[in-house]
C-alpha cells in the first residue's frame, strides 16, 4: 500500500480503504463535474434573488449533511468529519493560549473556539447549526489571533499539548454504525457537503464557506514557528506550502475555491498538525 509520507498513518488507512471503493471511482467524477455547472449557474441567480439570508438556510444545510451522515456516510467518512469539528477548535486554542479562552463560550456548543463540541446526537447538530458554525471558526481566530502575544509564549505553546478531543462525545457515529448504508466515502461526502451549501445557503454564508479556508495559513505559519528547530518537521509542513493549499482559497471569488482539495489541505492538515503537536515534541528554534 502506497504511503504518503507527510501524512498521518489514521489518514493514509482511510485513504487507502476509499481508494478501493466504487464510489471513488465511479461517483466521484460526475460529483465534480456537476459541482462546476451548479457553481456557474447559482452563484449568479444568488448575487439576484439570494443576497441574504431568509432563516432556513442554516437548517436545510445542516439537515442534509446530518441526513447524508446517518443514512449514506462510511464509518470512515462520519469519523473523519467527526474527528475534524473536535481537532479544529483544539488547535485554534493551543495556538491562542491558554490567556485567551474566554470563558462565557465554555458552554455553546458546536459554536465559537471555546465552546463544547461534544456530539451525542444528530439533533444537537441541527439545533446548534453545526456547519455554519464550524465555517466561522476560521474567521474567529484570524479575528482573536495576536503575532506578538503568540512569539512572546511560544516556549509555553511548545512546552503544551493540544487538549484530547476524545473529552467530546462521538455517539453519533454509533448512530452512523446502525442506520448508515455505507455508501459514500470521505471524499464525496466533503464534495457533496460542499455542494449542499452552495445550493441551500444564500450569497453571503456561501462565499463565508467557501472561503473559510484563511485560518489554514495562519495554522501553518505558527507550526512553522512552533517547530522552527525540527528540520523533518519542516520538511512536513513544506508540503501544504502549495499554492493551492496555501493562497488558492483565500480570494472574494468562489469560483476560485477548489472543494476537490478541502479534503486534503484542511481536514488532512488539520490532521496533520493534531498528530504533530501530540506526538512529536517541538524543540526550541537554535539561536
Amino acid at each position: 500500500m502506497n504511503q504518503f509520507p507527510y501524512i498521518t498513518d489514521y489518514v493514509n488507512e482511510i485513504f487507502a480503504r476509499e481508494k478501493q471503493r466504487w464510489d471513488f471511482k465511479l461517483l466521484r467524477p460526475i460529483i465534480v463535474f456537476s459541482y462546476f455547472f451548479q457553481r456557474t449557474l447559482s452563484f449568479p441567480l444568488k448575487f439576484i434573488f439570494h443576497r441574504i439570508p431568509f432563516g432556513f438556510e442554516a437548517y436545510l444545510i445542516d439537515w442534509w449533511m446530518t441526513w447524508g451522515l446517518k443514512y449514506m456516510a462510511t464509518y470512515d467518512a462520519a469519523e473523519l468529519l467527526m474527528r475534524h469539528v473536535q481537532i479544529e477548535p483544539l488547535l485554534y486554542r493551543h495556538i491562542l493560549g491558554p490567556h485567551s479562552i474566554k470563558r462565557d463560550d465554555a458552554e455553546r456548543r458546536l459554536n465559537g473556539i471555546d465552546g463544547d463540541f461534544s456530539l451525542e446526537s444528530i439533533d444537537v447538530a441541527l439545533a446548534n447549526r453545526m456547519t455554519v458554525g464550524h465555517d466561522l471558526l476560521s474567521y474567529e481566530v484570524v479575528d482573536r489571533f495576536d503575532r506578538d502575544s503568540f512569539l512572546a509564549n511560544i516556549d509555553k505553546i511548545r512546552a503544551a499539548k493540544p487538549e484530547d478531543h476524545s473529552q467530546f462525545s462521538k455517539e453519533v457515529l454509533e448512530i452512523n454504525k446502525k442506520h448508515s448504508w455505507q455508501l459514500l466515502g470521505p471524499t464525496n461526502i466533503v464534495l457533496l457537503i460542499v455542494t449542499t451549501i452552495t445550493f441551500f445557503g444564500d450569497l453571503h454564508t456561501t462565499i463565508t464557506a467557501l472561503n473559510s479556508f484563511g485560518s489554514d495559513s495562519l495554522l501553518l505559519w505558527c507550526m512553522k514557528q512552533i517547530y522552527a528547530g525540527d528540520q523533518r518537521s519542516q520538511i512536513d509542513l513544506d508540503f501544504f506550502m502549495q499554492e493551492v493549499s496555501n493562497r488558492g482559497h483565500y480570494n472574494s471569488s468562489a469560483f476560485f475555491s477548489n472543494p476537490s482539495q478541502y479534503l486534503y489541505y484542511h481536514i488532512v492538515f488539520d490532521e496533520v498538525c493534531y498528530d504533530m503537536l501530540m506526538n512529536r515534541p517541538p524543540v526550541a528554534e537554535a539561536k
